[in-house]
């Protein structure tokens, strides 16, 4: 894990992940599909009245929308944490919120406009919740000593840049969570499958071998071809040493062709799965049935009546009631919504106040995904230092797709 050749590799693998990561372009497109639905997400609750009245401090918002890959719900859910904490939260240490919107088209061109605007804008600190431009935008944010905020990483510039800070660990939790939970519930084999795409299984397997051995479990990874119609054959050959659980990682797409056969060839396997193989255009295809049982490694979990979760189901309710508040929204709303919790920034604010703050944040409850903290000194997970937390919330997938016995783990 330590060599810059596994460096690279660990890097490169998040951008062939699903929603669980939420940073796959297949998986966004696929996942953004039902963002016009309405759904009730669960009960809400009044907010509270308590409007900032300080000097309003600029934060940057760069989001895909208008591409190939668009992404509107992400910053709708962003821009109702801002009303949220400009007229109910109290702002971030007291001071309101001037939202700099910027869209990129997930390619260098607009990214690059959109990280030079923030600069010439001169915000304090620049949140890009999702997106696979990161390496384009981080050097010229960064270059202006502005802080650079995301959910979770998809580049190797995004993981181990000074003054970029992941909010949650991507893959890494989502590894870790898996070999965690294997270990607890007492199995020795887990089989895990995954796109040929790139060195993408050579990745994981390179970040999850030592993760899963020193959890005491045997983890096989299994490539399937991504565009295959039918990948009986490999998965039929991968579950040959009859493993305790199958872990699926891939976008919706990847999700569908692999519950489809699994429910013909391994009916009864536990399975492991990420967010995208839970979202609704998966089970629309395969049932609910297909993933009852399951175990969902997840950074939200909108089944539960937590506190931050009626909290966020509420700030849309009132302030984005036109977006599902099931789909992505949650992305946009937990960054911005997470710079509210931040200490240190009552004062005079700018981009090195911004970055003070994140360094030494510590314990930071993550919005929305109860029990998460982010912790952004280097130290959640060494070999990348941008990191700010490698925990993940484990559930029981119900009979009807809901997320129970949710439990943190690796906090």
């Amino acid at each position: 894990m330590k060599s810059p050749v596994a460096l690279k590799r660990v890097a490169r693998t998040t951008a062939v992940l699903g929603c669980a990561s939420v940073l796959t372009l297949g998986a966004l497109t696929a996942c953004a599909d039902d963002s016009s639905e309405s759904s009730s997400a669960g009960e809400t609750s009044s907010l509270p009245s308590n409007a900032a009245t300080g000097d309003p401090i600029k934060i940057g918002f760069i989001t895909p929308e208008g591409g190939a890959v668009t992404t509107p719900m992400v910053r709708e859910g962003g821009e109702a944490a801002v009303e949220y904490l400009n007229n109910n939260g109290g702002g971030i240490g007291g001071h309101k919120i001037d939202l700099v919107v910027c869209k990129q088209q997930e390619e260098p061109a607009s990214a690059t406009k959109c990280a030079n605007q923030m600069v010439e804008e001169k915000v304090s600190v620049v949140v890009s919740p999702l997106g696979a431009q990161g390496a384009v935008m981080l050097p010229i944010v960064a270059g202006a000593g502005i802080p650079y905020v995301a959910q979770a990483p998809v580049s190797q510039a995004e993981m181990a840049t000074p003054g970029s800070f992941m909010l949650s660990g991507g893959i890494v939790a989502v590894l870790a969570g898996q070999a965690a939970t294997a270990a607890k519930d007492g199995l020795k084999k887990v089989t895990l499958i995954i796109g040929d795409s790139g060195d993408a299984a050579a990745s994981v397997k390179a970040l999850g071998d030592p993760m899963f051995q020193r959890a005491g479990v045997a983890l096989n990874v299994v490539t399937i071809p991504t565009g295959a119609a039918d990948v009986t054959p490999q998965i039929t050959a991968g579950l040959a040493d009859n493993p305790d659980a199958v872990s699926i990682l891939g976008d919706t797409r990847q999700c569908i062709s692999v519950l489809k056969t699994l429910q013909t060839v391994a009916p009864d396997a536990k399975k492991y799965l990420i967010a995208s193989c839970l979202d609704k255009p998966v089970l629309d295809a395969v049932g609910n049935e297909a993933v009852a049982g399951s175990k969902a490694f997840t950074t939200v979990n909108l089944s539960s009546d937590d506190p931050s979760v009626t909290q966020y189901r509420s700030v849309m309710a009132q302030y984005a009631p036109d977006t599902d508040p099931a789909g992505l929204a949650y992305i946009g709303y937990q960054v911005v919504a997470a710079l509210g919790e931040l200490n240190g920034l009552e004062g005079a604010v700018d981009a090195q106040t911004f970055k003070n703050a994140l360094s030494e944040a510590k314990d930071v409850p993550l919005p929305a995904a109860p029990g998460i903290t982010f912790t952004c000194n280097g130290q959640a997970f060494p070999p990348l230092t941008s990191l700010c937390s490698k925990a993940i919330l484990v559930s029981d997938v119900t009979s009807d797709a809901k997320l129970e016995n949710t439990v943190v783990t690796n906090n």
